[in-house]
């Protein structure tokens, strides 16, 4: 199921060239994959702690097509995919908005889940699993 997030790049974003540092386009994406579990009925902190599960990144890839730029409004997309019992990708594409609507980046990020005690791969939780496959 795709979920699209607005945020404004913040000075802080940016590196002294005036552009958004590469590493935090990175963060950004993270921060839109916050926003979707949340709009799914799960936050982050509690639902993670409740389920005795973590799904750290494994992978992850970026393309920078544009510059941002402070003040730039930047729509994040998110895309889910299953790759097994155990582990799934994002797919990211972040869009400039205004009248020069470009894209500027794509990400993909791909995720195991640990039980959070053994750090063994375990099955992701049914509603984790039921978001990555659009349910």
């Amino acid at each position: 199921m795709e979920f699209s997030w607005v945020r404004t790049i913040h000075f802080g974003d940016t590196d002294a060239a005036g552009v958004v540092f590469f590493a935090n386009y990175l963060r950004i994406c993270h921060e839109a994959y916050e926003e979707a579990l949340a709009a799914a009925g799960m936050e982050l902190g509690r639902y993670f702690a409740a389920t005795g599960t973590i799904v750290p990144i494994s992978k992850s890839e970026m393309s920078y097509l544009r510059p941002l730029q402070t003040g730039d409004k930047v729509s994040v997309s998110v895309k889910p995919h299953r790759l097994s019992a155990d582990t799934f990708e994002l797919h990211f594409e972040m869009m400039r908005q205004g009248a020069a609507k470009k894209r500027a980046a794509t990400a993909r990020t791909e995720h195991v889940c640990l039980n959070s005690q053994t750090r063994e791969r375990q099955p992701l939780p049914a509603s984790l699993a039921a978001w990555v496959d659009g349910i």
